[in-house]
């Protein structure tokens, strides 16, 4: 086609926009700003009333933070922390198992011990097993004082009492996987264990993560509750040195913030972990 003939091609005449037409007008969301507001004044309110009252003697705050003692105590708060995780979560992991089992027997301890260790509060489990001697005395020849130390006694109740979410939490994850992303492993020829491996774990831990990572955090506050059987951990080290002194605000906020540091740190590693695990999916966070 000749350039002549390009030139006469009709164009589709241009529509002019009415000169009254309607100016699109954002709404405005007075209630909202004005709630703002509000808020963000309460909040400078209460932040305001806890530096500048003295009773807090942040002073006292600042000297302690950093104590050995101190220091002492949350070391012991994060390797507790770490350790009741991975031995709960191994735990836990076989009991989902046995929830998943084709086994009625295992079926039915895998619920059992759910319900159970579910159902008693953890502070009750502690001093159960602080007291165990009171029932056994003796374990193999050996004193149950001389056996369980309190720190063991932190350790086998916080793991069991954890295990009983982990195992809900893994069951759960496990259950997310498509049934049709096994079959099709199955029909690929993998080995069970290769099916596990690369196949449901990735995709479970989509919905594994986000609530261990709850769990997490939950745990490390948990720990908190092994003061009440001697445990040197960081709200004991807190508590030796406020009964020494009677500052007891000073020593308790010395706590919080330890806390409140190490639990924004879990949260931030739990984004990335759950970041990584969301990659291919539609809306990863």
């Amino acid at each position: 086609m000749s350039s002549d003939t390009l030139a006469k091609v009709p164009t589709a005449p241009e529509i002019p926009e009415p000169a009254d037409a309607p100016r699109i007008v954002p709404q405005r969301r007075y209630g909202q700003w004005a709630a703002a507001v509000v808020v963000l004044a309460l909040l400078g309110f209460a932040v305001n009333s806890v530096l500048r009252n003295e009773a807090f003697h942040w002073d006292v705050v600042a000297d302690y933070f950093t104590s050995a003692s101190i220091l002492r105590g949350l070391w012991l708060t994060l390797w507790l922390t770490a350790v009741v995780m991975v031995l709960g979560f191994a735990l836990g992991t076989l009991l989902a198992a046995f929830r998943l089992s084709a086994n009625p027997v295992l079926r039915a301890v895998g619920w059992g011990y759910v319900w159970l260790f579910r159902s008693i509060p953890i502070l009750v489990q502690l001093l159960l097993w602080f007291n165990i001697g009171a029932l056994y005395p003796q374990v193999l020849g050996v004193k149950t004082v001389d056996l369980l130390s309190p720190v063991a006694v932190a350790i086998i109740g916080l793991t069991l009492h954890e295990a009983a979410y982990a195992a809900e939490v893994v069951r759960g994850g496990i259950l997310s996987v498509d049934r049709g992303q096994i079959e099709a492993a199955q029909a690929l020829g993998l080995s069970p264990g290769r099916r596990w491996w690369r196949i449901v774990l990735p995709q479970a831990m989509r919905a594994i993560v986000p609530p261990a990572g709850n769990m997490l955090i939950g745990t490390l506050k948990g720990t908190s509750i092994v003061s009440v059987i001697a445990v040197n951990d960081l709200l004991f080290s807190a508590q030796l040195i406020y009964h020494r002194t009677y500052q007891v605000i000073p020593l308790l906020m010395v706590a919080t913030l330890w806390y409140a540091v190490v639990t924004s740190l879990l949260g931030i590693g739990q984004h990335y972990v759950e970041r990584h695990y969301a990659r291919g999916t539609e809306n990863p966070r």
